[in-house]
């Protein structure tokens, strides 16, 4: 049950909200094999003046319409998280028109325990959604 938290700030429209939103999930799906109803997805947008950042960071310019998406789930391998960054950097590309230099990526890893949500079966042999017919490598979890 992964938990994606995107912030940027105010004024986009639904419609690219959206596109972001089916950008990201594409990309959790296709790399961490996550079923496809397993979408939850926060939006914050917050007052210009609630969002500080460098017009140049890390030798880049950063446009406006910079977003920072966190992502919430279970212990994953550095390969699958490099995987994913990648998914997600090109889907939203092509999906919703973000260059990648308007990205800043995290994940939050968190023990299976601490994920709960009613209707949800874990298979205790892998530690997953029970729907899930292919299961990272590495340590089991939940999200």
């Amino acid at each position: 049950m992964p938990l994606i938290t995107i912030s940027l700030r105010q004024g986009t429209t639904p419609e690219f909200r959206a596109n972001v939103s089916a950008a990201l999930h594409k990309a959790m799906v296709d790399v961490l094999k996550i079923p496809d109803d397993d979408q939850f997805h926060v939006f914050h947008e917050v007052a210009p003046d609630n969002f500080h950042m460098q017009p140049v960071a890390f030798g880049l310019p950063r446009g406006e319409h910079t977003m920072f998406i966190q992502l919430c789930f279970n212990q994953r391998t550095a390969e699958q998280k490099s995987e994913l960054f990648r998914a997600i950097v090109d889907n939203l590309a092509l999906m919703a028109d973000v260059p990648e230099e308007d990205l800043m990526l995290v994940v939050l890893e968190t023990a299976r325990e601490n994920w709960w949500a009613a209707g949800r079966v874990v298979n205790p042999e892998t530690g997953y959604d029970a729907r899930m017919t292919e299961v990272p490598a590495g340590p089991a979890g939940t999200g």
